[in-house]
C-alpha cells in the first residue's frame, strides 16, 4: 500500500509538471503585475478541520465555502498572480508539519491532493517546521469572473463537471485547451470558469455542534399490562428515591468538607500538542499534602518531594500575591515552585547563571525538576506586571509564544519560570553579534524568524478567545530555540482589547520601548493591534539593517553624535530606492554581516512591507494576518533563490549561522 501511494503521488506530480511547463497550456501568463481572485476546489480528509484548512491555505474562515451536495468539496478563495520565473499562475501558502515521520514532500503532496507544486526532495519531516509552497491557480481572461482550480478525479468527465458547476462544456474545453473531451487525465489540474462565487457559506456551527440529546425512552405497554396497573413496582420507585436522597446528602457533605479543608496542592498534569501546533497544559488540583493553604496569604511547604536539592530543610514561606487569592487563571493554573528550588537551581542567583537584565527584572538559567528553564526574578513592587504575564500565558499557548511553566513568590520577590530558549534573543544575534559570541544570521533564517514572530503575534491578535496587544514587541523580546525558531516573550505589558468592531482601542499610559512606539500611541495612549504592527515593522527594519531601533550617527562635530530612529533612516533610503533594481540607497543600509548573500528582490519586498507596517496612519498598516502571508511569500522566494546558489560554498558551508 505504501509503494502504491508513493507511485500515485509521483504520477500526480508528473502530470502537473507536464501541465506547468508546457508552452501549449492556455494559462501561460506574461503580466507579472496582475492580481486576481481565484478559487481552489479541495476535498478535505476527515481529520482536516476548518482550523487546519485555514492554516494549510493561509486564509480566513470567510474565504472557505462548501459545495452544497454529496461531493464533500470545499472552495478556497485565494489571490492569484503570475509567477515571474516560470510565467504560470500560482499562489503561495505555507504548510505546518504535524508529525515527525516520513518526507516533507510526500506529506505535502498527500495533504493538498494534487493542488500543490513543490520540488521533490528527501527532506525529513520535523514536527512544527513550516514549509513554503506553491498552489495552482488561474486568472480569467475576463470572459469569466473567476477560474477555479480542480484536480480531475476518477469518474469525472467534462460533461459531468459542466453539469455539476453549471457551466457549458465548450467553456471548460476552451479554458483548458481540451481538443478531445474524452481524453482527460485523472490527477491533472483543470480550470472551471465561473461567473459567481461557488458554494455556500461554511457551516461554522458544525465545528462546535453539541452532542445530540438522546430521545426519551419509549415504553410500550402491552394489552395485558394495561389491565394490571395496580401491580406497578412501587417498591422500586421508593427505593430509587431513597438512594437519590442519600447521594444528594453525600454531595452536600463533600462540598462542605472541601470548602473547609485546608489541604490543597497544584501539581502539573500532562502537556500535550494540539494538531495545529499550539501547546495545551492541563494542571489538576489534587487533595494532597504537598502544600498547606492557610486562610492567610502564605503557604508553608512541607512536602518531601518539594525539598530543595541540597537536602536542607524547607522553611521559607511562599507568599501568594493578593490578586491570586481569587481564581484569575480561569481554566489553567501554573506549577508552584518553592523559593528553595529556585535558589538552588540558579546556584544562589550567581552571575554565571545570569542570562540578562530586562525592564522588570533579571533572567537566570536554571534546572528545575529535570527541565532546563529560564527564571525571571522581580521585586514584589512589580506585582502588576507579574499578574499580567500570568493571566496571558496561563490562557494562551502557541508554538511561537514562550511557554510559562510555573511561578514562585516570597514576601519580597516574584519569580516566573519559562521554557528555556537556547539561542537567546534575536537582538543579540543582530547587533554586534561577534562581540556577543555569535556569528551572523543568514538571510533565510532572518526571514523565518520574522515569520515565526508574526505568527505568534497574529495568534494573540486574532485567534485567542480574548484578544491581546503585546505593547512591547522588540528584538530583545523575540527568543530563539535551538533550531533558531522564534518565540515571542515578555507579556508583562500585554493588555486585553475588544474584538474588531467592539471598540478595539484601549486607552492606557504609554509604556514600551522608545524606537518601537507608534505615533498615535505616543500621542493618545491608545493601544491597538496596529500599535504592535508598527513595532513589528521596526523589527523587520532591524533584521534587514542590523542596526538598533534608535541609532547613533556621527554629527558634523564628532563630539556630538546624533540619535536617530531607524525608521527615519530606512524610510529615507526607500524614498531613493524606487525598485529592487535601483536600490543603491537601501543597499547602503543592509547589514554588512550578510556579506551580500541575499536576494535583492526579497530584501526590497521585506523593506516595503516594513514601510507599510510603520505608516503614520494606523488604518493603512496591514494586520498581522496580511503580514504573515507576505512573509510566507518572501520566504518561499528566498528559498528558491538559495536553491539557485547550490554551488556557492559560502551559503552552504555553514559559515553563515542557521544554515
Amino acid at each position: 500500500m505504501e509503494v502504491l501511494r508513493i507511485y500515485m503521488l509521483t504520477i500526480v506530480l508528473l502530470v502537473n509538471l507536464q501541465c506547468l511547463f508546457s508552452d501549449n497550456t492556455p494559462l501561460n501568463c506574461s503580466d507579472t503585475t496582475r492580481l486576481c481572485t481565484s478559487f481552489l476546489a479541495f476535498k478535505p480528509n476527515p481529520d482536516q478541520t476548518l482550523a487546519i484548512i485555514q492554516s494549510m491555505f493561509d486564509v480566513l474562515p470567510q474565504d472557505v465555502t462548501v459545495e452544497g451536495n454529496a461531493f464533500g468539496y470545499l472552495f478556497i478563495r485565494k489571490n492569484c498572480s503570475c509567477s515571474a520565473s516560470i510565467k504560470k499562475y500560482l499562489t503561495n501558502t505555507t504548510f505546518t508539519v504535524r508529525k515527525d515521520q516520513g518526507l516533507v514532500y510526500e506529506m505535502v503532496m498527500e495533504a493538498y491532493s494534487g493542488l500543490s507544486f513543490m520540488p521533490n526532495s528527501t527532506r525529513k519531516a520535523r514536527y512544527g517546521s513550516v514549509v513554503s509552497l506553491h498552489l495552482f491557480c488561474g486568472c480569467s481572461n475576463r470572459l469569466w469572473n473567476y477560474l477555479m482550480t480542480y484536480v480531475m478525479q476518477d469518474g469525472d468527465t467534462v460533461d459531468s463537471l459542466a453539469s455539476r458547476f453549471g457551466v457549458s462544456m465548450d467553456n471548460i474545453e476552451s479554458v483548458n485547451g481540451i481538443t478531445n473531451p474524452d481524453n482527460v487525465s485523472v490527477g491533472a489540474v483543470y480550470y472551471i470558469p465561473l461567473n459567481s462565487v461557488p458554494g455556500e457559506p461554511y457551516p461554522l456551527e458544525k465545528e462546535i455542534s453539541p452532542a445530540p440529546v438522546p430521545s426519551p425512552p419509549v415504553y410500550i405497554i402491552s394489552e395485558n399490562q394495561a389491565h394490571h396497573k395496580t401491580h406497578l413496582p412501587y417498591g422500586w420507585i421508593i427505593g430509587s428515591l431513597g438512594v437519590g436522597l442519600v447521594l444528594i446528602l453525600a454531595a452536600i457533605l463533600t462540598y462542605i468538607s472541601f470548602k473547609s479543608s485546608s489541604w490543597c496542592a497544584l501539581t502539573p498534569g500532562i502537556r500535550s500538542k494540539d494538531p495545529d501546533g499550539k501547546t495545551s497544559h492541563k494542571f489538576h488540583i489534587l487533595r494532597t499534602t504537598s502544600f498547606c493553604c492557610t486562610s492567610g496569604r502564605s503557604i508553608s511547604c512541607n512536602s518531601e518531594n518539594l525539598k530543595p536539592n541540597n537536602g536542607q530543610s524547607n522553611n521559607r514561606q511562599i507568599n501568594i500575591p493578593k490578586a491570586m487569592e481569587t481564581d484569575v487563571f480561569d481554566m489553567e493554573k501554573p506549577v508552584v515552585f518553592t523559593y528553595e528550588e529556585i535558589h538552588s537551581s540558579t546556584d544562589g542567583f550567581s552571575d554565571s547563571n545570569l542570562l540578562g537584565h530586562g525592564t522588570y527584572g533579571s533572567v537566570y538559567h536554571g534546572f528545575l525538576r529535570d527541565q532546563v528553564v529560564a527564571i525571571k526574578r522581580m521585586t514584589a513592587t512589580k506585582t502588576k506586571e507579574f499578574m499580567a504575564e500570568m493571566k496571558v500565558l496561563c490562557k494562551v499557548h502557541h508554538t511561537n509564544l514562550v511557554e510559562l511553566i510555573g511561578f514562585a513568590a516570597t514576601k519580597d520577590e516574584l519569580f516566573l519560570i519559562y521554557e528555556y530558549a537556547q539561542k537567546g534573543s534575536l537582538r543579540s544575534h543582530l547587533h554586534d553579534p561577534q562581540n556577543k559570541g555569535h556569528t551572523s544570521l543568514s538571510w533565510i533564517v532572518r526571514v523565518q524568524i520574522a515569520l515565526d514572530a508574526a505568527r505568534g503575534l497574529e495568534y494573540i491578535h486574532e485567534h485567542t478567545k480574548t484578544h491581546y496587544v503585546h505593547r512591547d514587541i522588540k528584538t530583545s523580546n523575540i527568543l530563539l530555540d535551538s533550531a533558531f525558531r522564534a518565540k515571542i516573550s515578555d507579556f508583562g505589558l500585554a493588555k486585553l482589547v475588544g474584538r474588531a468592531g467592539e471598540g478595539e482601542a484601549s486607552a492606557t499610559r504609554v509604556v514600551g520601548t522608545f524606537g518601537y512606539l507608534a505615533p498615535e500611541y505616543l500621542t493618545d495612549g491608545l493601544a491597538t493591534a496596529k500599535s504592535d504592527v508598527y513595532a513589528f515593522g521596526v523589527v523587520l527594519f532591524e533584521s534587514i539593517s542590523g542596526k538598533e531601533a534608535i541609532t547613533r550617527t556621527e554629527g558634523l562635530v564628532m563630539k556630538n553624535p546624533e540619535r536617530r530612529s531607524l525608521v527615519s533612516i530606512m524610510l529615507a533610503a526607500l524614498k531613493n530606492s524606487p525598485n529592487s533594481m535601483s536600490m543603491s540607497s537601501l543597499k547602503d543600509c543592509i547589514d554588512p554581516n550578510l556579506m551580500d548573500l541575499y536576494p535583492h528582490d526579497c530584501v526590497y519586498k521585506m523593506a516595503m512591507l516594513a514601510k507599510q507596517c510603520v505608516d503614520d496612519d494606523p488604518i493603512l498598516r496591514p494586520d498581522m494576518k496580511q503580514v504573515v502571508i507576505s512573509l510566507s511569500q518572501i520566504l518561499l522566494s528566498s528559498v528558491e533563490w538559495e536553491a539557485t546558489l547550490a554551488g556557492n560554498s559560502q551559503v552552504f558551508s555553514g559559515l553563515v549561522q542557521g544554515r
